[in-house]
């Protein structure tokens, strides 16, 4: 096994010889694959951090980015980062629970009171902690992208209360808290990989699903589905990781050209975003999507029962931390 993930960690820690004439000097590539769209702003964050390695390394070390799930879906790329195949990917949150438990904690919804909550457990120790853990699955967390609210949005039916959800389809990561959290608002959950979503709902293999207005915007699912329901009730983030085995075969310097580059693409991102989540509920509302801002309070207290059920766990107690800080 030693072995196999020495071999594979050569296909996704490339050293090359580039430059002119006779000044060439070696160059390594790392590969980062996700499976977003290329005008969405975690992508862009992802191009300024590998435009950001590129500077700082005097073009010694470099990023090759692979969108739209041309490597494999998320969870694929993840299990890639484990053999060592692939460098780095982008993944939400979600479906890095299977992988790192303690992650479940971001999915439960409501545990955030919003967006300044959420960056301060990020930016602060349990974030810290968490990115940390998966290192001994050989997942490193380098940083997190912001990935905002998610709602619900349906092709046939507006959302206005839980019980509106009753006897819908509803698409969700392949996320365990993902799960339950569908079910215990009321609806049947599919979990389905993002890349085969806009195809399952023009199919009506779900009657909907749920994510932040800049991925609705992006995956065009705007055009099957007409109603979207802010009720905002999960921020998960997106996580930048790199595969432990290549990272240990980085140098000291490029592993710390590698850290800054993607730390300073953090604020970057997350001033993209904004524009974008403002832009993206414009167009969609543009193209006949009607918007829904519902009475959030319904949508808690169904919410309610999942922590009930993780009490005592260390999710629950993550939990129980996260919403007592101020």
């Amino acid at each position: 096994m030693k072995r196999l993930v020495t071999l594979v960690t050569a296909a996704a820690l490339v050293v090359a010889l580039a430059g002119c004439g006779g000044n060439k000097q070696k160059v390594t590539v790392l590969k980062l694959a996700h499976g977003l769209d290329v005008n969405h702003p975690v992508h862009k964050a992802m191009v300024y951090m590998a435009e950001l390695v590129q500077k700082k390394s005097n073009g010694r070390l470099r990023i090759d980015i692979y969108p739209n799930e041309q490597l494999g879906s998320e969870r694929e790329c993840i299990e890639q980062l484990q053999l060592g195949s692939l460098a780095m990917t982008k993944t939400s949150s979600s479906p890095l629970e299977s992988f790192v438990p303690a992650m479940a904690v971001y999915g439960l919804p409501y545990v955030f009171r919003d967006a300044e909550h959420a960056w301060k457990v990020y930016n602060g120790e349990i974030g810290k902690k968490l990115l940390a853990a998966g290192e001994k699955v050989g997942l490193k967390g380098l940083c997190y992208y912001d990935a905002g609210a998610r709602s619900f949005y349906t092709r046939s039916k507006p959302i206005y209360t839980p019980d509106d959800l009753k006897g819908l389809k509803i698409r969700v990561q392949k996320s365990n808290m993902a799960l339950k959290m569908i079910e215990a608002f009321g609806a049947s959950a599919t979990p389905i990989d993002w890349g085969e979503l806009y195809t399952a709902l023009q199919q009506g293999v779900v009657d909907g699903a749920e994510n932040n207005p800049p991925s609705f915007y992006t995956s065009r699912h705007y055009e099957i589905c007409k109603y979207y329901t802010l009720d905002e009730h999960t921020r998960v983030p997106d996580v930048l990781l790199i595969s432990t085995a290549v990272w240990k075969k980085l140098s000291p310097e490029f592993q710390k050209i590698l850290q800054e580059a993607a730390d300073e693409s953090v604020p970057y991102q997350r001033q993209l975003w904004d524009e974008m989540v403002k832009k993206s509920l414009e167009e969609v509302q543009k193209a006949g999507v009607k918007i829904i801002y519902p009475d959030k309070e319904p949508f808690r207290k169904k919410a309610e029962i999942l922590y009930k059920e993780f009490a005592g766990t260390e999710v629950g107690k993550l939990a129980d931390e996260i919403r007592a800080m101020k």
